[in-house]
């Protein structure tokens, strides 16, 4: 602590502001205590440091009734009080994710989550606590992401939000939502920088060893390809000849030809059944066959770049900077499985 002095930010003017965490049975529980430790760490390094006698945040985890409620993993955590009163006063109400099916049809839940919204300062998912905020109708023409995993269900079933998969998190206006389980510490990360300015919040990424901002999105820690032609049994054949053959020339021109279309047909029918474009499709299928051999063989990043169709390695860069917002280089270093000789 003694390498590590506050300096108030310009706008500074302390706000006590308390947090409520809201979990359930088989919630993640790193979604209720990463952003729990971030916030309770901002607290205690600023009345270490003389600037709050008290504590700036004051946390609360909330569930159906006060006691031990039982995460994915089996481990207990303890709520404080019980959700659903209406009276209830937070700044920031985060909403966990995990195994939401169940809490889905809680209409105590969902009504709570909707009568608060209008009355905290902040309404945040975690994970799949987006599929709550969703239910509730509470993200209806918002900007939103979630876990990559469920992005797509969470498309499909509420057609009505903007999803932004690729997003480690997103905000639109007062509502924030985060993408997989740690992306949850990143909210926090972010809301301590909005309270408390940038020199706080990174001291407290320093002391977790995580990255304040953390380069690229979500699609970095995804694997393969997800879009797919619902409907036509042909597309999907012609999707998996595509991922199989990354390697050979796949024009629009020349994937028409196999499909026995003319050119501008085949484009815009695979659109419409995709949601992309065919060169689109393309280059994601490449970066997901360079993604392969990044992390599972340790040949040069310029043969990669050939085997996998780019031709050569500054093409394969920003198709890689477009798709992941990483260079297959920092891919390598962390994502590879391959023993080094």
């Amino acid at each position: 602590m003694s390498n590590f002095s506050f300096s108030k930010p310009d706008s500074f003017f302390f706000k006590h502001r308390q947090i409520g965490i809201v979990a359930f049975p088989d919630a993640q529980s790193l979604d209720v205590t990463g952003p729990f430790e971030v916030f309770s760490f901002a607290s205690c390094t600023l009345r270490m440091l003389g600037v709050c006698e008290e504590n700036i945040y004051t946390l609360k985890v909330l569930a159906d009734a006060p006691g031990p409620v039982k995460t994915m993993s089996g481990i207990q955590i303890v709520a404080d009080e019980a959700y659903g009163d209406p009276n209830s006063h937070f700044d920031t109400l985060m909403i966990a994710g995990g195994v939401v099916t169940e809490q889905l049809s809680n209409s105590k839940l969902l009504d709570w989550i909707k009568a608060m919204e209008p009355k905290v300062n902040r309404l945040a998912s975690v994970c799949t606590g987006a599929f709550l905020l969703a239910e509730s109708g509470l993200l209806d023409g918002c900007r939103a992401t979630t876990h990559w995993h469920y992005c797509q269900e969470l498309a499909k079933n509420y057609p009505r939000i903007k999803l932004e998969p690729d997003h480690i998190f997103v905000r639109d206006g007062h509502i924030f939502t985060s993408g997989g389980i740690t992306s949850g510490i990143d909210l926090a990360l972010a809301m301590v920088k909005e309270d408390w300015g940038q020199e706080l919040a990174l001291y407290v990424a320093r002391f977790l060893v995580v990255f304040l901002k953390r380069p690229g999105g979500q699609s970095q820690f995804s694997t393969y390809l997800t879009c797919e032609a619902s409907r036509r049994q042909d597309l999907r054949e012609l999707q998996t000849w595509i991922m199989a053959h990354t390697g050979e020339d796949l024009t629009v021109e020349l994937l028409a030809q196999r499909m026995a279309m003319s050119p501008r047909n085949f484009a815009r029918l695979f659109l419409a059944e995709t949601g992309i474009t065919p060169a689109k499709f393309v280059e994601m299928s490449r970066v997901d066959q360079a993604r392969h051999l990044l992390e599972t063989t340790q040949i040069a990043v310029e043969t990669i770049a050939e085997k996998a169709g780019f031709k050569d390695p500054e093409r394969m860069r920003r198709a890689f900077i477009r798709q992941l917002g990483v260079n297959p280089q920092n891919y390598r270093q962390r994502f590879s499985k391959a023993i080094a000789g």
